[in-house]
């Protein structure tokens, strides 16, 4: 059964997510360092993981497959977890692949750099109602994939 996997302590889109798997009556495990308020809903599991650096995107990776979503912005998780076989879609609604994950790799890497050159200052932008509707439009068009697929 397909199930959605939240690397949840920044993640905008968590609402977004609740209704989408409601609606397709998927199981959500929402992973995070620490405690964070869920629905009581019996699909909608938080899985709170140690504060060790990657805990929580260790505890996806090993639990994400073929027919699992991953959301997530961590970059390294992504491939992680589109090396096990899962979807995976940014929390603005991009979705990494196989073809794009590579050169997303590489910019984390460039931006890392040149943050520690003391180059580049600042976080991501802010999320924009458009950002929302194109992540929507990504979930859905996965939960399709994996259910043709199946």
């Amino acid at each position: 059964m397909t199930a959605i996997y939240v690397d949840a302590d920044a993640c905008p889109v968590k609402a977004e997510i609740y209704r989408v798997a409601e609606r397709y009556g998927l199981k959500v495990h929402v992973v995070s360092n620490s405690y964070l308020n869920v629905p009581r809903d019996p699909r909608i599991e938080l899985v709170v993981v140690s504060d060790r650096f990657d805990a929580a995107d260790d505890w996806i990776a090993e639990r994400a497959g073929p027919d699992d979503i991953v959301v997530t912005a961590d970059i390294p998780l992504a491939d992680r977890s589109l090396k096990a076989g899962a979807s995976v879609i940014g929390n603005t609604g991009v979705p990494f692949t196989p073809a794009s994950i590579g050169m997303a790799m590489a910019n984390r890497e460039l931006l890392s750099n040149l943050r520690a050159m003391g180059e580049v200052t600042g976080g991501p932008k802010p999320m924009t109602q458009r950002d929302r509707s194109r992540f929507l439009s990504a979930l859905d068009e996965a939960i399709q994939k994996i259910r043709r697929r199946a």
